[in-house]
């Protein structure tokens, strides 16, 4: 077998991978590669992948969109982050894995704003199954996510919240109880991850989203289904204005970072 063109920068330089690059995005490619890399057999479980910096320079990115890339991929398991040592790949990639990165984590800013009307649509449908149930469900274990959102909002802590966040919709989709929608909403929400962990940032945004939280929980105890899905759409139509200011200042530290690499190129 002849030596893998992956190897790290204390052992040489990384190849000319134009070829494997596909997408416009800075972090579309970085992925991309990524993922060619490991389907090919250019990387193997276990092994260490370039450097933050080497696949920057390789790629002409930004070092944020790098992180942002492998962010993603460490999210789905692919790679596995060792702070002090590097990043590994955790997991060899299924033939489904890239077409599915290719359709949703590595989207466009308009692909992405699509998706998220799927979520709108799959999380407006759970809210008003389960406030329509009869008999009732029992609510306890929905309530404790929206208790544990409140305590995160008074500590200030971003991490408990987004656990609390995410724990409230799959709570939500649970007592749904229909296995194509829990299934349809628990992909969506894999896909976007990356993005809906990091749009709670203040805590004025934290108490927003649990104050909307709340109240679709409010709806459901009236067993107000109409109450329930107006209450899921408004907060669904907050978290993508959210998520809309993410990507605008994410795209726009790319484009700062990837600035003087491209008048170093060009010199």
């Amino acid at each position: 077998m002849g030596e893998s063109p992956w190897r790290d920068e204390a052992e040489g330089a990384l190849p000319d991978v134009s070829s494997v690059v596909v997408g416009n995005s800075p972090s579309a490619r970085t992925a991309q590669m990524v993922l060619a890399a490991i389907s090919s057999g250019q990387l193997g479980v276990g092994e260490r992948l370039p450097s933050e910096r080497q696949l920057a320079e390789t790629l002409n990115v930004g070092r944020s969109a790098v992180r942002e890339a492998l962010a993603t991929l460490e999210i789905l398991g692919v790679v596995e982050v060792l702070p002090g040592s590097g990043t590994y790949v955790r997991s060899p990639t299924s033939e489904v894995l890239p077409r599915t990165l290719a359709w949703g984590l590595l989207l466009e800013r308009d692909s992405l704003g699509e998706l998220f009307d799927v979520r709108d649509a799959l999380e407006v449908k759970c809210a008003t199954i389960v406030a329509g149930l009869d008999p009732a469900p029992d609510l306890t274990a929905l309530s404790e996510t929206v208790d544990d959102q409140a305590a995160a909002v008074v500590s200030g802590d971003v991490d408990a919240y987004v656990s609390a966040d995410q724990r409230f919709h799959i709570e939500l989709s649970r007592l749904a109880d229909n296995t194509i929608l829990s299934y349809l909403g628990s992909t969506v929400r894999a896909l976007l991850r990356v993005w809906i962990e990091r749009q709670v940032r203040t805590v004025t945004e934290m108490q927003t989203a649990q104050e909307e939280h709340a109240a679709v929980l409010r709806a459901i105890r009236a067993a107000d289904p109409d109450g329930a899905a107006k209450a899921m759409a408004e907060h669904m139509r907050t978290a993508a204005e959210r998520l809309a200011q993410f990507t605008e200042a994410s795209l726009a530290e790319t484009r700062e970072e990837a600035e003087p690499s491209r008048r170093g190129a060009s010199a």
